[in-house]
């Protein structure tokens, strides 16, 4: 039987900001896709490639997604240090670009009270996650290993989006930001 394709649930846009710049408008439930220099980014992009093949390589230029929670760029994301409350002032300094999901104000309820739960339990970063994502790309094995209340940054932005109704082709706990990329059809610059 063949995967269904993800469909979103709400008509998308995306926005993108170059550095130095701020995107436009913010909308609760919105999400944030960026890349990053660093070791650890260098390393999720190089792991995204080993899984991804053909034209759909190229969202693996994304290594990081957070989620919108207000209207003045307030995020939520999963850092190495765990779940964080952020701004996207902390991204000024890199492009991005941001999805505008225009879920229903009703989802939007469920996205942010999801965060919020979320951010109250002070999850730690998803490191097993992390090594479960690697082994499946390595052996091309489907099982996949997780513990419960660790997140990684992308798998809690798809965890968030099930409760506006979106719905994966994976478990979102193995979700990368290159899979949040081409489900929500962001084109890398």
């Amino acid at each position: 039987m063949r995967t269904p394709e993800f469909r979103p649930v709400a008509r998308l846009s995306a926005e993108w900001a170059p550095a130095g710049e701020s995107a436009g408008e913010w909308h609760a439930g919105d999400i944030l896709l960026t890349h990053g220099n660093s070791f650890f980014a260098k390393l999720i992009g190089f792991g995204q490639r080993l899984r991804i093949h053909g034209e759909d390589r190229r969202y693996a230029w994304f290594t990081h997604a957070a989620l919108v929670v207000g209207p003045a760029g307030e995020l939520v994301e999963v850092m190495g240090t765990g779940m964080v409350r952020s701004s996207v002032r902390d991204y000024h300094p890199r492009d991005y670009a941001v999805v505008h999901t225009g879920i229903e104000p009703a989802d939007v309820k469920q996205v942010l009270a999801f965060a919020d739960w979320v951010v109250a339990a002070r999850p730690k970063y998803g490191w097993t996650t992390i090594v479960s994502i690697a082994l499946t790309v390595l052996t091309g094995s489907k099982f996949s290993f997780f513990v419960s209340g660790e997140h990684i940054c992308s798998g809690f932005v798809a965890r968030a989006m099930e409760r506006s109704g979106a719905i994966f082709t994976r478990d979102p706990v193995h979700i990368t930001p290159a899979d949040l990329a081409k489900y929500y059809a962001v084109e890398p610059r």
